[in-house]
């Protein structure tokens, strides 16, 4: 059972969530139905929304693959929680204007490592290393 998995996945989603009712809201502010329209603000929501979208499927397809082939539970909820508050940090960082760069930077360095280990456990388990 992939029970870890399935906790960032229920996370991360809950923060998605966060983030789409986010961009709702700066829809109805600035009266856009599509695009951006030129609002910088909507332009953010929308950005760090679609940010969070390329990231988190693709992580957790690897940490799913590796959590199916028995990777220690540690190391998945390492990778866990780095991509869950790196995507955090992100989205905090960038939500601002002007950014707050430790908090973007921050959020992009864990949620690159969190990519890193996910893969290093995906790849060692198609090693069968575990």
């Amino acid at each position: 059972m992939p029970r870890v998995t399935a906790l960032y996945a229920g996370l991360l989603i809950a923060l998605f969530l966060g983030l789409t009712f986010r961009v709702f809201a700066e829809r109805t502010r600035s009266r856009v139905v599509l695009g951006t329209g030129g609002d910088r603000r909507l332009e953010r929501a929308v950005r760090v929304h679609a940010n969070f979208a390329e990231y988190v499927p693709v992580f957790l397809v690897a940490l799913l693959a590796a959590e199916l082939c028995g990777a220690a539970a540690w190391a998945l909820h390492a990778a866990g929680l780095a991509m869950l508050a790196g995507r955090a940090a992100h989205a905090a960082g960038v939500s601002r204007e002007p950014d707050i760069l430790p908090l973007r930077g921050g959020g992009m360095l864990l949620t690159l490592g969190a990519l890193f280990g996910a893969a290093g456990l995906a790849l060692g388990a198609g090693l069968s290393l575990w």
